[in-house]
């Protein structure tokens, strides 16, 4: 090919390209010179020259390119087709933002929808965010998007499969995907045989995100121990355990406790048989063997306070003391009783629970701004004022909560000017923290029933609010992806802790109360220094936004739930899984560890509770995990049903007494 023929195909791109003023100096400069015999080119150099012309402005190249690269990838060998299939998300992706980029609307909702279908088992929540993109700048203003863009995406594939994809592009000379795969993805090459199938979950990342990232934060130093003279070692070095009789009488005097307020999650059938067989359980085990069982916590080891602790009353002193001598000890053989809290006629309009450390008091945060306070100990007293049928009427072993009662059983707080998305109790019962998507957080008195303080300081909605163990200082998470620690006797924040790179969903507090852990849409967990507020852990893992958290009694583990059903289980010492719980069917909402750690109930979106066994799993060795070559997975002991309630909100008492609250949905 001559140097005619290649200026003749650079003049028909200038051309095409609307260059005019180029085009008329270049024929000028062709005219006035002689021609020159030019060294051979590539005979193709014309054609890879209006191929890209093609590619950046007529969309069908990027239909086509992809159409071929698909075809030819399901068409692979079967030892490589999964390795390679794995790169057709991330092109995917960016065939279609590329085409927004450009203008091409319609085209690019044309290419999405005929090719999502690929996609949706593995990436369905990414293609509805996606789904959202309609212009240009939808791909600034969207977080997702934007992420996308900015940062290449990291995907795990063999040395073999890797030379087959780039030997197809040059061949196919797809100059479009060529660019695509060079400029967007960010290939881990591994020598020898291919991942296997089942790694496909966690192969796509972004670079700068993933785990490399997070081994780098991980390494930093963290005490998880408990706080120094805490109440129960107060109790333990006092040698003011309880034998195992006492034991016995201690579960009786719950399961009383549990009958006088109304507390039983079968609506009474069937509870004195479970008392009585509970009693004969704890009975028969040896002093010994209760004692080891029951203090997970007398093994860790002891840290001092990073912040100032409140002074414990006298009276709530004696009154959590008695708690804990009364405690009835859990297991896998001794499973808690439960007290499920109903809210009914809410109209959808209930989005959070809280129950008070003892049971006496719940609370519900509506769509309407308002926040409703139930009292257990008036709730029985609270007759004949419901409608003539009696479905609402609250007889006095019943524990069900009318949220629009004509007679009103609540105490009813307004002050938000937007729904209110999370409520929590203060450890004593005393204080009600509530956030809302006004961009606030309210504090309110249980005993005056006022609203004592408001906090500002958040830019957008409060998904979540905690208040630590000790009280005084409470947590926040919010819209704005930071989360913040306060204190109630000041309306600033004492920290910010900014990292996440969406909403953090969720917030929970160690037990020493020197970490914060958040829950984020960004699929991450992290733990924050309060001192300091600097992030010392990042938990990567979950495949979808994390909604609840809990932290163990010990302060070693925290376990998180997610959207997906799938609840997770963190050594906060290493920043590694420990194991994953797969039984549930939708988004997880609460969850809770009894309080010598052997047990984590889980409440969910199915309408199910489930008790997990957290001692065995935590015990079986490496040995027995490779020779049955599955993941070490914690053990569901029960699952408990409701009628139709998703479960909202779990809370184990200081005597493990399991409590658990939701709103009776329509049953079809």
């Amino acid at each position: 090919m001559d140097e005619e023929e290649v200026e003749k195909a650079v003049l028909a791109y200038l051309k095409k390209k609307g260059f005019k003023q180029t085009e008329l100096a270049l024929q000028e400069e062709q005219q006035s010179r002689n021609k020159i015999n030019s060294p051979s080119t590539d005979p193709d150099i014309a054609k890879h020259i209006l191929a890209s012309s093609d590619a950046e402005n007529v969309p069908a190249q990027y239909q086509e390119g992809y159409s071929k690269l698909r075809s030819w990838a399901y068409s692979s060998l079967d030892l490589y087709k999964h390795e390679l299939l794995r790169v057709l998300y991330p092109v995917f992706i960016h065939c279609f933002m590329d085409l927004v980029a450009k203008g091409h609307i319609q085209e690019a909702r044309a290419f999405f929808n005929r090719f999502r279908e690929d996609h949706e088992m593995m990436h369905s929540r990414d293609l509805q965010k996606l789904e959202g993109v309609l212009s240009p700048s939808h791909l600034e203003e969207m977080e997702f998007a934007r992420s996308l863009r900015q940062s290449k995406v990291s995907v795990k594939i063999c040395q073999y499969s890797y030379d087959l994809l780039i030997q197809y592009l040059h061949k196919t000379q797809s100059i479009t995907m060529l660019g695509i795969v060079n400029e967007r993805i960010n290939f881990q090459v591994s020598p020898g045989q291919p991942s296997s199938i089942s790694d496909d979950a966690d192969v796509f990342t972004l670079v700068g995100s993933g785990h490399d990232a997070a081994d780098l934060v991980n390494q930093k130093e963290i005490h998880w121990g408990l706080l120094e003279d805490s109440l129960e070692e107060r109790l333990e070095k006092a040698g003011d355990r309880i034998t195992d009789s006492d034991k016995a009488d201690g579960e009786v005097k719950d399961g009383d406790l549990e009958e006088n307020k109304k507390r039983s999650a079968d609506g009474g059938k069937g509870g004195s048989t479970q008392k009585k067989l509970k009693k004969d359980k704890v009975v028969a085990t040896t002093g010994k063997a209760s004692r080891s069982e029951s203090s997970t916590t007398s093994g860790a080891p002891r840290v001092k306070p990073e912040l100032t602790l409140p002074i414990i009353p006298t009276e709530v002193e004696h009154s959590i003391l008695e708690d804990l001598r009364n405690r009835v000890q859990l297991s896998s053989m001794t499973l808690p009783s439960i007290s499920f809290y109903t809210f009914i006629n809410t109209h959808n309009g209930l989005n959070c629970a809280s129950i008070s450390h003892d049971g006496s008091l719940v609370a519900g945060g509506f769509s309407d701004s308002s926040l409703k306070v139930w009292d257990m100990a008036k709730l029985g007293q609270q007759t004949g004022n419901t409608p003539s049928q009696g479905e609402n009427e609250l007889a006095p072993n019943e524990n069900i909560l009318n949220a629009n009662a004509k007679g009103r059983s609540y105490t009813l707080f307004r002050g938000h000017s937007g729904p209110v998305y999370s409520t929590t109790f203060s450890p004593y019962g005393d204080f009600l923290l509530s956030s809302s998507s006004d961009s606030t957080i309210r504090l309110w008195s249980t005993k005056l029933n006022a609203n004592l303080v408001c906090y500002k300081g958040h830019n957008y909605p409060v998904w979540d609010v905690q208040f630590s163990p000790v009280g005084h200082y409470f947590a926040s998470a919010s819209h704005d992806r930071t989360a913040r620690i306060w204190s109630m006797d000041r309306i600033q924040p004492l920290r910010i802790m900014a990292g996440h790179l969406s909403d953090v969903d969720c917030v929970q507090w160690h037990a020493n109360c020197n970490y914060v852990a958040t829950g984020s849409s960004d699929r991450t967990v992290r733990l924050w220094d309060v001192q300091s507020g600097e992030c010392v852990r990042i938990f990567i893992g979950h495949r979808s936004m994390i909604l609840c958290l809990a932290m163990s009694p010990d302060g070693r583990y925290m376990a998180s739930g997610d959207e997906d059903g799938k609840i997770m289980m963190w050594d906060l010492a290493s920043g590694r899984c420990v194991s994953p719980l797969v039984g549930h069917s939708s988004c997880v909402w609460s969850l809770s560890f009894s309080c010598e750690g052997s047990l984590l109930a889980s409440g969910s979106a199915d309408s199910t509770v489930k008790i997990w066994d957290v001692t065995k799993s935590l015990k079986v060795s490496k040995t027995e995990e490779n020779k049955n070559g599955k993941t070490n997975r914690l053990r569901s002991l029960k699952t408990l049903p409701t009628k139709s309630t998703p479960v909202y909100a779990l809370q184990f008492s200081r005597r493990n007494l399991l409590f658990a609250a939701g709103a009776l949905t329509k049953i079809a």
